[in-house]
């Protein structure tokens, strides 16, 4: 169950992230800023292939049995995706 709802988090953090995008907020994480600058394509196939890896990551550590680690990366997304909606709402405001 940890690595469905890590990949559910994904999702919504690469929507979120597109959304705020959109709106003109800058990227916080230097790994997807770099991967963003670096892309001539916009911003859903860098994203895109920065949540692919994390979930790589992420299959690995729930194949390996570190289930613990899964959950509290899920509340750090989920904590992710709530300031990516706040940077939304402000940014609209």
């Amino acid at each position: 169950m940890p690595l469905v709802a890590f990949i559910c988090l994904q999702a919504l953090d690469g929507l979120t992230t597109i959304l705020f995008l959109g709106r003109g907020v800058a990227e916080g994480n230097p790994l997807v800023r770099a991967a963003l600058h670096a892309s001539q394509a916009g911003p859903a196939l860098p994203l895109l292939a920065v949540k692919l890896a994390g979930v790589a990551v992420a299959f690995y550590a729930y194949r390996s049995g570190r289930l613990k680690m899964l959950r509290r990366i899920n509340v750090l997304f989920a904590l992710c995706i709530a300031w990516n909606l706040a940077a939304i709402v402000t940014a609209s405001v």
